[in-house]
C-alpha cells in the first residue's frame, strides 16, 4: 500500500509539472507567433510531458518489489543463515519470529510463515537466486538493512561463528554490497578495539576533520528517511545502524579531545 501511495504521489507531481510545461510552452509560442504559436507550444509541451511521465514510471518501477516476495525471500535468507553452521538454534528462530511479528503484526507474520512452510521451505534455496531478486528489485540502502538483519540473526545466540560470517560475506557479495559497508556492519556486531573506525569506514589515523566528514557521510547513508516508503522492517534496521554510527562518532570525538 505504501508503494502504491508513493507511486500515486509521484504521478500527481508529474501531471502537475507536465501541465505547467504545456502552458509555459503555449505562452512562449504565443509571444512569438500569436495563436498558431500558442497551439504549437502546447503540442511541444505535451511531448515533453509524455517524456516526463515515462521517465517517472521507469524510476519508480525499477525498485517496486512485491511486499510478499520481499518478505518470503527475506525469510528464505534467514533460514540459510540459521542453518549455516549446521545447527538450528532456538534463539535464532525466536529472533526471526519476534522480528517479523514486531514489524508486520502477528496475523501477517503467521501468514508469511505458513506460506513459507507450505510453498518454499521444501524447495532447495539458492543464495545467488535470492540475492539476485534483491539486487534487481530493491535499492542499495535496503540491501544494507537486509545484511544488518541477517547479522542480527547470526548474533542472536551471542556469537557469530566463522561459518556464519562466511555465509554473511557471500550474501553481501551476492547483493553487491561494497566491502567497506560489509565491514562497517560487521563491526556493529563483532566488537574490536578499532570498531568505531570500521563503522565510520575510516583509518585509525584519521584526523578530527576526517572523522566529522565520515560521520556526516555515514549518517546520511543510514538515515531512516532514506528508506521512506520501503518495507517497515528495513526502517528499524536503519534506525539501529544510525544509532551505531552516532555512538561511533561520539566515541572517537571523546578519544580525540
Amino acid at each position: 500500500m505504501v508503494n502504491n501511495l508513493l507511486l500515486t504521489f509521484v504521478s500527481l507531481q508529474s501531471e502537475q509539472t507536465g501541465l505547467m510545461i504545456k502552458w509555459l510552452a503555449a505562452v512562449i509560442g504565443y509571444s512569438f507567433l500569436r495563436f498558431p504559436g500558442a497551439i504549437l507550444g502546447f503540442m511541444v509541451g505535451g511531448f515533453f510531458e509524455f517524456l516526463s511521465k515515462n521517465s517517472v514510471q521507469i524510476r519508480t518501477s525499477s525498485y517496486a518489489i512485491n511486499p510478499e516476495t520481499f518478505q518470503l525471500n527475506l525469510l528464505a535468507l534467514s533460514a540459510l543463515i540459521i542453518k549455516a553452521d549446521g545447527k538450528i538454534e532456538q534463539k535464532e528462530l525466536d529472533f526471526v519470529r519476534s522480528f517479523f511479528i514486531s514489524q508486520y503484526g502477528k496475523e501477517r507474520a503467521d501468514s508469511i510463515f505458513r506460506t513459507f512452510n507450505t510453498q518454499i521451505k521444501k524447495e532447495t534455496q539458492h543464495l545467488d537466486k535470492l540475492t539476485r531478486v534483491f539486487v534487481q528489485q530493491t535499492a542499495y540502502e535496503t540491501r544494507l538493512q537486509i545484511l544488518h538483519f541477517l547479522f542480527g540473526i547470526a548474533n542472536a545466540d551471542g556469537n557469530i561463528s566463522d561459518i556464519e560470517l562466511e555465509k554473511l560475506s557471500h550474501v553481501a557479495s551476492g547483493m553487491r554490497l561494497r566491502l567497506p559497508d560489509f565491514e562497517s556492519i560487521k563491526a556493529m556486531f563483532i566488537k574490536n578495539t578499532d570498531n568505531a573506525y570500521k563503522i565510520l569506514e575510516i583509518d585509525p589515523k584519521a584526523s578530527q576533520d576526517e572523522i566529522k566528514s565520515a560521520y556526516r557521510k555515514m549518517a546520511k547513508k543510514y538515515h531512516p528517511d532514506k528508506l521512506r516508503g520501503q518495507d517497515p522492517a528495513m526502517i528499524k534496521g536503519a534506525e539501529e545502524k544510525f544509532r551505531e554510527v552516532q555512538k561511533a562518532y561520539e566515541t572517537l570525538m571523546r578519544k580525540n579531545n
